[in-house]
């Protein structure tokens, strides 16, 4: 099994999780918040795609699907194009709101279908390229793909966690 091979599996894993976290929530239960100043699963789910699009499209060297297919549009936030939510203050995260579990899913899918295209292009080689020098040690292709996982992972736990505390709370 080569690198990718597995890279590919394990950004399989965060599709499913999305899917599970979000089905069947209405827009109230999407934005609400188990407690004060804790993160929505709409939040949280549109946060992990934003950051997997914005890496995967930087790495790439691709405009983002938030942008090139228009979610941007689709979703009518209140915010920057560039925006994926690093640094939200809770008035920020409240401004995310999703109306179905569908516009999740919708653009969760298309970001997972351009990562797929790029992860399975990949070459043994190309995961030692460095893609950022701001870092010591510099941060190699390799190690950025398996940070967006890692990220984009415990983001998916938190929201099927937040699901979890919303439906026991009725």
């Amino acid at each position: 099994m080569d690198a990718k091979d597995i890279l590919v599996d394990g950004y399989g894993r965060i599709r499913e999780e999305v899917h599970a976290a979000v089905r069947g929530l209405d827009a109230e239960r999407l934005a609400a918040r188990p407690a004060p100043g804790a993160n929505p699963v709409a939040w949280l789910v549109w946060h992990l795609t934003r950051v997997q699009d914005d890496h995967v499209a930087d790495a790439a060297g691709r405009e983002q699907v938030w942008t090139a297919q228009d979610w941007h549009g689709r979703f009518g936030l209140d915010l920057p194009a560039h925006d994926t939510g690093f640094g939200h203050d809770a008035a920020r995260v409240a401004a995310v709101r999703v109306d179905s579990p569908d516009l999740l899913t919708g653009y969760y899918d298309a970001v997972h279908e351009q990562t797929l295209r790029f992860l399975r292009a990949l070459t043994a080689a190309e995961l030692g390229r460095i893609v950022d020098e701001r870092w010591d040690p510099p941060v190699t292709l390799g190690v950025r793909l398996v940070s967006v996982l890692s990220d984009d992972l415990q983001h998916v736990g938190q929201a099927a966690y937040v699901r979890g505390l919303l439906e026991r709370a009725g």
